[in-house]
């Protein structure tokens, strides 16, 4: 398949994962040269750190290990919003991260593990979690690659938003609110979203600084808070 065509499907699929209750793993070990996938969520979730979903028992490990153990390519991905990619990780993980990379090839389960590729799940100035790409022989994504596994990150990253918040609004968030109703647009202007999206943006923010939606809403339509200017860029050069 046409690499093009193919970065199309994935991105259409991933689009459309949480409306049909689809993989978000799939699209990614379809498309990139590698073994295995996981998405997990780091921050902002009710039952805190937790894997989203795995497309097989070592890709759900690594994931496991790195919240056993608080380091490893996905905390990095998320906390500089750069790329972490490993092409040989053996030869680097226990420099890096040394309960981590300990771990990583002496634990029976991920021992095989030669590549290893996180990216940030960030939307606007959220930082939601990770994807981890790994691969049981050494691989290399070229910088296309690169370009087109943190594009699908990031659409990735709104579908795991919606699977923490859910699609329905609760009767007492207030979105009746005239003050929610124009932060709402203002977010639409500022970041060149959907009114859903922008919603759901607002409801994620609010959620994760354990605020009232109004509350932040009223500091969106005073401009104390500009989405546009407080957000970081997607994704910086890699490290």
């Amino acid at each position: 398949m046409d690499s093009r065509l193919g970065f199309d499907r994935a991105r259409r699929e991933l689009a459309f994962a949480h409306e049909r209750n689809t993989s978000l793993c799939d699209p990614f070990v379809q498309l990139f040269p590698v073994t295995g996938a996981a998405v997990s969520i780091l921050v902002a979730s009710p039952s805190g750190q937790e894997t989203v979903c795995a497309s097989d028992t070592t890709a759900a490990r690594i994931d496991e290990l790195q919240f056993d153990l608080g380091e490893g390519p996905c905390w990095d991905a998320m906390s500089t919003r750069v790329p972490v990619l490993r092409e040989n990780i053996v030869a680097t993980a226990r420099q890096d991260w040394p309960a981590f990379g300990e771990a990583l090839v002496t634990d029976e389960e991920t021992a095989a593990v030669a590549s290893v590729f996180a990216f940030p799940l960030a939307v606007g100035s959220l930082d939601i979690g990770a994807l981890d790409l790994y691969s049981a022989r050494p691989a290399a994504l070229d910088p296309e690659q690169v370009t087109d596994a943190a594009t699908l990150a990031s659409i990735a990253a709104w579908q795991v938003l919606r699977k923490v918040l859910g699609d329905q609004l609760d009767d007492d968030t207030g979105y009746s609110r005239r003050e929610v109703h124009q932060a709402t647009g203002m977010l639409i202007a500022q970041l060149d979203v959907s009114a859903d999206d922008a919603i759901l943006l607002l409801r994620a923010h609010a959620f994760a600084t354990g605020r009232s939606v109004r509350d932040l809403a009223n500091d969106i339509v005073a401009r104390r808070i500009d989405f546009s200017t407080d957000g970081r860029d997607d994704f910086p050069a890699v490290q």
